[in-house]
């Protein structure tokens, strides 16, 4: 083999050999990338599952200390169980926050109540006044129950 193939070729071995070396470090750089990326998502999902516990215990304990009316507490603490343990809902003293949602989800809330004619509120609140009444030892019962609940840590929100 001639000395000026030779070369040419160990040229463009090099040049291959460069360029692949360029693109290990771009997908290395890209990798590292998308890692911290993840482990960063990670921490905020953590994060906000720590917050919505807190907020599950300071409802709670709003209710155990009847700082706040039970229908409001049930819809708050369903809406939250939904993303932090939706299972809960489906056990036993939990059920009731689950339970009391479907029978007042149909009332109107914020801005719509506000809205609605004041007949149809007073007609329902009677009707959300005989729910709270109906169910509210289970819903102090499930509160308490609640409060002291051990989450676990790394469960994924939903």
């Amino acid at each position: 083999m001639p000395p000026w193939l030779q070369w040419t070729l160990i040229i463009a071995g090099l040049a291959v050999i460069g360029l692949l070396l360029a693109f290990i470090r771009r997908q290395l750089k890209l990798l590292g990338d998308d890692r911290r990326r993840r482990q960063k998502t990670e921490a905020l999902q953590r994060q906000r599952r720590e917050h919505m516990i807190e907020s599950i215990r300071v409802i709670a304990l709003a209710v155990e200390e009847d700082q706040i009316e039970t229908s409001e507490a049930c819809l708050r603490l369903k809406g939250l169980l939904d993303h932090v343990a939706p299972e809960l809902l489906e056990r036993a003293p939990f059920q009731i926050f689950l339970e009391v949602h479907e029978k007042l989800k149909h009332m109107p809330t914020h801005r719509a109540r506000r809205q609605a004619d004041p007949e149809l509120l007073a007609t329902m609140d009677e009707e959300r006044f005989a729910v709270e009444a109906r169910h509210a030892e289970a819903i102090l019962e499930a509160a308490r129950a609640i409060r002291h609940f051990p989450f676990p840590e790394s469960a994924p929100l939903r």
